[in-house]
């Protein structure tokens, strides 16, 4: 999905009241998937684009509805990442071959991965064309093409990443750079950027932050690190309550914080980066790091902008409540290729994929969908490595909280949840 080589869509995954839904874990009795080149029919009754978190779920989920054998899934990468856990990849807390399955591994039984890559859509006629000119044609079509990664829209990038004292764990190929970068400071300025695009989980840019506050802390150099948050928005977090929470843990541990500051070059070799003032454009500053953590800017697959089925920005174009393409009523979107107004995480995917189930349901019957979205999303910030600060939200911004608990408050239950339950529940319930 993106164009250094990161497959599943999305960066957080809810707690369960969203994702345990009744019958979610029930076992397929289909026989084994077939996996070919290319498509091994010209036409599928439901064709998935994308096997990231949402294209997988709901590949298992049609299959139950039209059968094995009518539902397809174009993804051209052969392995599947749970990304959730990059955060905790790149501050040592997990390996990344834990975050890894082969694809192939993932794909609900009795539907046919086709390995190929989507190249244009064309749905005024009902079909995609694939590499190689393969034209394959469907009455239902699922978007879940996930978000591209653009390190290149920053002027160093990504060569910089051959150099040392610099990572990212938004890339399986810069993740586990972080943590060296991590464990070989010494003193300086310690920087960790947010850009001025739509990210996936947009709390994981501070994350990464507040893991590496507390291993300076525990190895004993958090007084030779001079740690700065330096993002592109005007606020720390979307939603005031997380914020405030967050704001007072910057405050007691001593964190700078730089608003309206967008990263546009690293000088890798001299261990520079340089800042764009979003209030006084064009106008730049410069800082030396000693490490240097980078989320880069991201948009939309190329393969969507311009497409028929986009936005003028190149997000899939579809009704905010029902998921339901605005002009192609047998088009459907989910996750983060979509224009939903919402954060993009996997935690939005699970809601996502039980409204998009129903309304692809009536739509089979052309009855008019009724089950509606709320924009519920959710983010497991994690700020120390026993800590999270569990943030669950709609569209207006509001907490839409599972527990009966103050869920602004750091808690070491919720880390569990994050660290060991959810990758279980990834695996073994979301994706089936």
């Amino acid at each position: 999905m993106s164009a250094i080589g990161v497959v599943s869509s999305c960066s957080c995954l809810c707690p369960g009241v969203r994702l345990l839904k009744p019958g979610s874990q029930k076992m397929s009795s289909f026989g084994l998937h077939t996996a070919a080149r290319c498509a091994a029919k010209d036409y599928y009754e439901v064709l998935v684009l994308g096997g990231g978190t949402g294209g997988i779920a709901m590949s298992a989920r049609m299959k139950r509805k039209v059968g094995a054998g009518n539902v397809a899934v174009v993804e051209p990468s052969k392995t599947h990442y749970y990304q959730p856990l990059w955060t905790l990849v790149g501050g040592g807390a997990k390996q990344l071959a834990t975050s890894a399955r082969p694809t192939e591994s993932v794909m609900p039984k009795g539907v046919e991965w086709i390995k190929s890559r989507v190249t244009a859509l064309d749905p005024d006629k009902n079909c995609v064309w694939l590499e190689n000119d393969i034209k394959v044609s469907y009455k239902y079509l699922i978007i879940a093409l996930g978000i591209s990664l653009h390190y290149e829209k920053i002027k160093g990038l990504p060569e910089g990443f051959h150099h040392p004292k610099i990572g990212s764990n938004y890339s399986v190929h810069t993740v586990e750079k972080t943590w060296k970068a991590l464990q070989n400071f010494k003193e300086g300025n310690a920087i960790f950027t947010f850009p001025n695009t739509p990210v996936k989980c947009a709390g994981a840019p501070q994350k990464i932050m507040y893991l590496s506050e507390a291993y300076w802390r525990k190895t004993g150099k958090r007084s030779k690190a001079n740690i700065m948050f330096n993002t592109s928005l005007g606020v720390i977090f979307g939603v005031k309550k997380y914020a405030d929470a967050l704001l007072e843990i910057i405050k007691e541990r001593n964190i700078a914080v730089n608003y309206k500051r967008n990263l546009v070059e690293v000088r890798a070799d001299k261990q520079e980066a340089v800042f764009e003032n979003l209030d006084k454009p064009g106008v730049t500053e410069v800082h030396q790091y000693e490490m240097l953590h980078v989320t880069p800017p991201m948009g939309p697959p190329d393969v969507l902008i311009n497409s028929p089925v986009s936005d003028e920005i190149g997000w899939v174009d579809v009704d905010k409540q029902t998921l339901q393409h605005k002009k192609y009523p047998n088009v459907f979107g989910i996750g983060d290729c979509t224009n939903l107004p919402t954060s993009k995480t996997a935690a939005a995917v699970a809601a996502q994929s039980g409204v998009l189930d129903k309304t692809i349901s009536l739509v089979m019957k052309n009855q008019l969908p009724t089950k509606k979205y709320d924009g519920y999303t959710s983010c497991p910030l994690v700020t120390g490595y026993n800590k999270v600060i569990l943030a669950e939200f709609d569209y207006a911004a509001q907490p839409l909280e599972t527990f009966p608990i103050d869920q602004s408050k750091e808690r070491v239950t919720m880390y569990h949840m994050k660290a060991d339950m959810m990758p279980f529940l990834y695996w073994n319930a979301l994706l089936k």
